[in-house]
């Protein structure tokens, strides 16, 4: 059984989806349908930049998610290749989880390019600049980040956000606390922590005010049925609820990432290959969770001839 999964924040970078638009114009059409919603041209800033632009969450999140979906439909139209026939599940990365409910159907593209703006923007100004921050903890796992969170907090906010691999935790919250937490982290077993390059502190109780507007957002658009059912990345479980998915994104606002434990979760079920599409970030990520399982990271049309020939 095979996963469709899809890239969060961090994956960007200008030129991505390029190949795709000049081969395709299944791809062009996705493009130009996310341009419209947003009302500007943001396929411009994925192909030309400037980066500074391009990695602004606001831009960052529906580019990611669009980037994802013209490989699903280039894969789907031009190689009959088709999510509902091949997928037993879908899942997605901290964004990535909207562009699986719009692979899923649970979104129309438009609508979800719109949520994401809305989200970014959310997300951004829930905390001023400078305030927050985030940090990789290299050769962390959990329970040692965990404890190193705790440990930095000192009354301020030090959280796990992102539980991404067996040797990757992100921790999310005050700048001071993250700070602290990169000065202890080798006291506490961990070989580094390194400062992201983010603009807000993502997936941490200080994003409560962008989860009330994500709220109000998503009570206007609700997901509808999905095709095939997802796994969330707050509570790393299968979801097949509409109702209970528009909840679940609202907690993923301010919740932690469980990546791993959905990885964990979905092999479980009898997944055994993982196909990222328009990324080559969870591909890697997946394989240090699971060795045994099937990675494909699908992005330029060769990725996709290849695998539909092997997939036909």
């Amino acid at each position: 059984m095979t996963a469709f999964i899809f890239p969060g924040q961090g994956s960007q970078k200008v030129g991505m989806g390029v190949e795709l638009a000049e081969a395709s114009a299944h791809a062009r059409e996705v493009f130009e349908e996310v341009d419209d919603a947003l009302n500007q041209k943001l396929s411009a800033v994925m192909k030309d930049g400037p980066e500074g632009e391009l990695t602004l969450t606001s831009n960052a999140q529906p580019a990611i998610m669009a980037n994802s979906i013209a490989t699903l439909r280039v894969l789907e139209q031009e190689f009959g290749v088709v999510l509902a026939d091949k997928a037993a599940c879908v899942a997605g990365h901290s964004l990535g989880e909207y562009s699986a409910l719009c692979a899923a159907g649970a979104f129309g593209l438009a609508e979800t390019a719109k949520l994401l703006r809305l989200r970014g923007i959310a997300m951004q100004d829930a905390v001023p600049i400078g305030v927050g921050a985030m940090a990789a903890l290299l050769g962390a796992d959990i329970e040692k980040a965990s404890a190193l969170a705790a440990a930095a907090a000192e009354g301020q906010v030090c959280e796990v956000a992102n539980d991404n691999d067996p040797t990757q935790v992100v921790i999310s919250g005050h700048a001071e606390a993250i700070d602290r937490a990169i000065e202890l982290a080798k006291d506490h077993g961990i070989k580094r922590g390194i400062k992201l390059p983010v603009s807000a502190p993502f997936h941490c109780s200080l994003m409560e005010p962008a989860a009330r507007r994500m709220e109000a957002a998503l009570a206007e658009t609700a997901p509808s049925a999905f095709t095939v059912p997802l796994f969330a990345n707050v509570t790393a479980s299968r979801v097949t609820d509409p109702a209970e998915e528009q909840r679940l994104l609202v907690e993923q606002v301010t919740g932690r990432v469980r990546w791993r434990e959905s990885v964990i979760a979905m092999r479980e079920a009898g997944i055994e290959r993982f196909v990222e599409l328009g990324g080559k970030v969870l591909g890697p990520m997946v394989g240090r969770i699971d060795k045994e399982a099937a990675t494909v990271s699908l992005v330029s049309m060769e990725d996709l001839e290849n695998f539909a020939k092997e997939n036909a």
